[in-house]
């Protein structure tokens, strides 16, 4: 489409085990029977009731994909990026913005983009080639496998060219930079560092593709790519006990990829620095909201939540400051036994 990876990233073996959606169906039917009444229900909510088998099937197969991969269908499980972050951001996160602009408040069109990304946008996780730019290597192979499963579903790249360029730039938005943001002095573009590419995805196209501009559907990709990044980020503005759920799965599946045992002191010092200094770094200064959509949503549950997460990282590192963590386990038990007692819950 805009960014042209599709021919950069071929299948692998979870794509040729899971080529369709019947494929992907039988395997749920299996292993998670729950999961495609709760997609269909979305896009039946997203349709007004009118459904759209196709869209269910790609989000299914996405799902899917993602599940063997990585997931809990499969030999590479990851504590977080799996199939329950699909149901994350497709089903509860997607579903409080519909509580909160309406279902009517979006296209349905635009419910239905928003529901295949949360399905495709982490279809990719151990990517080692990196395409130019600030677009990562998992971004580009997962818009290049989205685009086969669209096909695979029965969608056409030139009749269904409005949804292929939003997923293509949502999914290239959704790149996530850590590094620390660049000084406001240094000249360093916004697309230089830190946090959601989202956020200057317009800026970088201006630079690669001025001619994105006068082209509706990627207008539309932009402001979308915006909002799906909130989506993606959103556990910022969500209950507290949720926030501190993803920061735990997500340092062990840090860990896990790093080959650190929990259970060994080898992992305490990275545990203890991602669920501190990581943590505040990510919440105070990486994560901005990309869309108003976005902010008016999830807004007042992170200005809720920052004096909690500075407070769990004060009280963690002062847990262990005069005696070293045993082990990462240590640290991820400490660090959720501060977060109950911040908000009274055993969650």
């Amino acid at each position: 489409m805009i960014l042209g990876y599709s021919s950069l990233y071929a299948a692998d073996a979870a794509e040729r085990a899971l080529p369709d959606p019947s494929s992907a169906r039988r395997l749920l039917l299996d292993q998670r029977p729950d999961i495609p009444a709760r997609i269909e229900a979305m896009v039946d909510r997203a349709t007004a009731g009118a459904g759209s088998p196709q869209h269910a099937d790609a989000a299914l197969l996405g799902l899917c994909r993602l599940g063997l991969r990585h997931g809990g269908f499969g030999q590479d499980p990851h504590d977080y990026h799996n199939e329950d972050h699909v149901l994350e951001l497709g089903e509860r996160r997607l579903g409080q913005v519909m509580d909160s602009l309406g279902d009517s408040g979006l296209p349905a069109a635009d419910w239905l983009a928003l529901l295949l990304f949360a399905a495709c946008h982490d279809l990719r996780q151990r990517e080692t080639f990196d395409v130019p730019g600030p677009v990562g290597g998992n971004e580009a192979a997962s818009i290049a496998e989205t685009f086969r499963i669209l096909a695979a579903c029965g969608f056409d790249p030139v009749r269904d060219r409005d949804l292929y360029v939003a997923l293509e730039l949502m999914i290239a938005g959704s790149t996530f930079d850590a590094r620390p943001l660049p000084h406001a002095d240094s000249g360093e573009l916004a697309t230089a560092a830190g946090g959601s590419l989202a956020r200057s995805l317009g800026l970088w196209l201006d630079g690669e593709r001025p001619e994105w501009r006068a082209d509706a559907a990627a207008r539309r990709g932009e402001r979308l790519a915006r909002l799906s990044a909130d989506l993606d980020t959103a556990n910022v503005g969500e209950d507290f006990l949720l926030l501190a759920g993803s920061a735990l799965r997500l340092c062990r599946e840090r860990e896990r990829r790093s080959g650190r045992a929990l259970d060994r002191a080898a992992s305490a010092p990275s545990c203890l620095g991602f669920l501190t200094r990581g943590q505040t770094h990510y919440f105070f200064e990486l994560h901005q909201f990309c869309s108003r959509e976005g902010e008016r949503v999830f807004g007042p549950a992170k200005a809720a939540n920052g004096p909690r997460v500075r407070r769990v990282s004060q009280g963690l590192l002062q847990r262990f400051e005069d005696q070293p963590p045993a082990s990462g386990q240590a640290v991820l038990d400490a660090f959720l036994a501060l977060c109950q007692a911040e908000t009274g819950g055993s969650g």
